[in-house]
């Protein structure tokens, strides 16, 4: 995904921006509206803060309470407290609900808005848990500590009794991330989900984080398990069907992931979310010439002025990769992804890192044809002065380095993470990625660039089925499950390299990579004529994604890729 803007940007102090004006019709709720199935929400409610000591707010050491309601309900009839009354407090709610609107959306202004709800109501816990969030979806290790500092001085001043059970879970929620306890979080947000299915912040922010620690099923589960309570007419109906969309494509159901998703955009053509979960949907069918042209229909949508479109770009890219267009996709690179085009957050730089590895992988043509792309990006990463944050990204910066040739600077950053796993870190979810996964994956990429390939075939294929504990999507992950395909071929491993292809053949026969990659294993095996059969499947499966990647020409992608008015 694209990165979010920080806790660091919805710091207190004002922007100048005038309050949004309070949504009108179908998009709102009356502040003092009750639920439509109001029964069934008080008794929900009822019970939750009756366990609320054994269960959710008990977990962070918030006492339960009934808190010192506002009077004040949001959009989907959920109570707030700590708004304040009159003119401020409904500009408050108001600010409130442009946040979770433009969270839900994956507009820019979502810190901007944040950062007002903070302003005019200090008090409100939604909006310092919110705050707290922001810090963290952009796996941003800086933002993080400033949340974590924010945060802290609002717990140590902030009157527990005066929350309600739905936001001293929320409270709890935040604590345990800020603290590294991801995992904990994610169960917290779930509770959240089970007890208010309709809270909106808690079922998108649960949602990150199930992927960002590469849980398929909760993924899925989390937003099919609260879509029931939710009105079909309400406006943030459309970006459930979007996470849900998402959420069905990386646990394997393909045909309900695609029909789900375009029924989000269909609902709202602004749907980033769920423009990326259909790419997603056809990304994992090999369909890459339609997926070219469904982001051609929409470019106006979500090729710029979005936190989603540098993300959804290397989407693109790898469409016309897979049609084997490279020029277009280094185009779409310099336009778009390049450090020098973009705001340098973790998650834009992964994504180049991810693009520019498939070429690494490659012959020696591919390698030339990056030139000196990847020095500015292994600078990038540099600049950042990371520590031990998120395995996932860690893995992305050594890319960079290797790829730019600094051997001795990824296997520092290597040499840091093993002294930082020796340590225990309880309760911290990344330490067992980076004991676990990353750093296995790391020392693999070392030996792949240094032509060990016996030596990187041994430390990936025993984890091969485990890649998805740290994080990112079936598409992210599968530059490492090349570089897997790549050492087997290379070591002679041909037994399991024709194992690795067939699963891939099997999953997207439409593929040309897996194509050409059977044509190299039937090259190694003396098997001529079957070599020639498969590069002349690849080519005509590339033919119809080259066409697609050019119906506009090249420079028209390059010029709307541009950077400009954009939230990146």
């Amino acid at each position: 995904m694209g990165g979010v803007p920080g806790a660091g940007d919805a710091a207190g102090g004002t922007t100048g921006r005038a309050a949004p004006t309070a949504p009108k019709g179908p998009d709102a709720a009356p502040a003092d509206a009750a639920p439509a199935d109001a029964a069934l929400a008080d008794a929900v409610s009822a019970h939750a803060r009756a366990s609320a000591d054994t269960s959710v707010a008990g977990a962070g050491g918030f006492a339960a309470g009934s808190g010192r309601p506002s009077g004040r309900r949001d959009r989907h009839g959920l109570e707030l407290s700590g708004l304040g009354s009159g003119e401020a407090g409904e500009a408050a709610a108001t600010w409130y609900e442009s946040a979770v609107d433009s969270l839900l959306f994956f507009r820019g202004d979502v810190a901007e808005s944040v950062a007002e709800l903070r302003r005019v109501a200090p008090d409100a816990p939604l909006g310092q848990a919110f705050a707290a969030y922001l810090g963290l979806l952009g796996t941003e290790e800086s933002q993080a500590a400033a949340a974590r500092q924010e945060f802290a001085r609002f717990r140590a001043a902030a009157d527990d009794g005066a929350c309600t059970a739905r936001e001293q879970a929320h409270l709890t929620a935040a604590a345990a991330w800020l603290d590294g306890d991801i995992a904990r979080a994610g169960a917290v947000l779930r509770e959240i989900a089970v007890a208010w299915p309709r809270d909106a912040l808690a079922l998108a922010v649960g949602h990150q984080i199930d992927f960002f620690t590469g849980n398929a099923a909760a993924l899925r589960d989390r937003i099919a398990g609260a879509l029931t309570a939710w009105d079909e007419e309400d406006p943030h109906y459309g970006p459930l069907l979007g996470m849900l969309g998402f959420g069905l494509e990386e646990s394997g159901h393909y045909a309900r992931a695609e029909e789900t998703a375009r029924a989000a955009v269909e609902r709202q053509p602004g749907d980033v979310w769920g423009i990326h979960a259909v790419v997603h949907t056809l990304e994992m069918q090999g369909r890459f010439a339609e997926g070219l042209r469904f982001l051609d229909a929409r470019r106006r949508e979500w090729g710029d002025d979005n936190m989603m479109a540098v993300h959804n770009w290397w989407h693109y890219a790898l469409y016309a990769l897979e049609a084997g267009d490279t020029h277009r996709v280094l185009e779409i690179y310099d336009a778009a992804l390049d450090p020098a085009v973009t705001s340098g957050l973790a998650l834009e730089l992964l994504d180049a890192s991810s693009l520019l590895w498939r070429f690494h992988l490659g012959g020696d043509d591919d390698r030339a044809a990056v030139g000196d792309r990847w020095a500015p990006l292994a600078d990038a990463w540099a600049a950042r002065r990371d520590g031990p944050h998120y395995a996932f990204n860690d893995t992305h910066a050594v890319m960079a380095c290797l790829g730019a040739g600094r051997v001795r600077e990824a296997e520092a950053l290597l040499a840091d993470r093993e002294e930082w796993a020796t340590h225990p870190h309880p309760g911290v979810t990344n330490h067992t990625m980076t004991a676990e996964i990353g750093l296995p994956v790391c020392r693999a990429l070392v030996a792949f660039t240094q032509e060990r390939y016996e030596d990187a075939v041994d430390l990936l294929f025993p984890l091969r089925g485990r890649f998805a504990t740290f994080g990112g999507s079936h598409a992210q992950r599968d530059a490492v499950q090349r570089t897997l395909l790549e050492a087997a071929l290379r070591a002679g491993r041909l037994d399991l390299a024709r194992t690795l292809l067939s699963e891939r053949l099997a999953l997207r026969p439409t593929s040309p990579y897996n194509w050409l990659g059977q044509a190299r294993l039937a090259d190694a095996v003396g098997r001529s004529a079957l070599a020639a059969t498969a590069r002349e499947r690849a080519a005509a499966l590339a033919a119809p994604g080259r066409r697609s990647a050019q119906d506009d020409g090249p420079a028209a992608a390059a010029e709307s890729a541009a950077p400009g008015a954009e939230a990146r």
